[in-house]
């Protein structure tokens, strides 16, 4: 086990706020996107042009909110291996503070992109998955 690995680092914009002067629910799901890209990408490897991943659910814990020019990092770690797919963890942080301002679970199906359906996950793949593999009691 390698641990969490970080999936995104980025800020939160003025333009990202609504009239609560806050974050709007609309971006966190953009910042837990551009980090599941980047973890589903560590795990399929660079060459895999034949297969993808479809989001089969995402739950979203809200912790804390996030107001304009606010640093942020997300760490994300795998918690379950499947046959064809994959669960995992994204803790949204302050990359400054390291407050937890929301965490993200979900499930991605390895997607074979020809037949448009559910395709085992390959050995390979399944190395560098369990490689971030990690339970929670």
């Amino acid at each position: 086990m390698i641990g969490p690995m970080i999936t995104f680092v980025g800020m939160a914009h003025p333009w990202m706020c609504d009239t609560n002067a806050h974050v709007n629910v609309r971006h966190y799901m953009g910042f837990f996107d551009d980090a599941s890209f980047q973890l589903l990408s560590a795990i399929a490897g660079d060459s895999d042009t034949d297969f993808g991943w479809a989001d089969v659910r995402c739950e979203i814990a809200y912790r804390r909110e996030i107001t304009a020019g606010t640093p942020l990092t997300i760490h994300s770690h795998i918690t379950r291996v499947g046959r064809t797919s994959l669960a995992y963890a994204h803790r949204l942080v302050g990359s400054v503070d390291k407050e937890l301002r929301a965490e993200a679970e979900t499930v991605s199906v390895r997607f074979d992109l020809a037949l448009r359906k559910a395709t085992a996950i390959d050995a390979a793949a399944r190395k560098r998955a369990e490689a971030l593999l990690i339970q929670l009691a």
